[in-house]
């Protein structure tokens, strides 16, 4: 099975602080789509099951290289 990986600017919406891991409750930054919904992880749990998530997968929502980057300025 083939499955696409998309970066954050490529997929929408984007992962919210209210978006939480399915897993541990955590702050989710992979959502993983499924041929029967959906899946959220963190960062964590996203690497430590991406081997069995790559195999079932439709496509996997990667955001967490925002952990990463600088916070971006508020624009008001």
């Amino acid at each position: 099975m083939t499955v696409s990986v998309l970066t954050a600017d490529q997929a929408t919406p984007e992962l919210t602080a209210a978006d939480r891991c399915d897993a541990c409750g955590a702050q989710a930054y992979v959502r993983v789509l499924l041929p029967s919904g959906e899946l959220l992880f963190c960062a964590h749990h996203g690497r430590k099951h991406a081997e069995a998530l790559g195999q079932v997968a439709t496509h996997i929502h990667d955001e967490s290289d925002r952990l990463f980057s600088e916070p971006q300025a508020d624009q008001r």
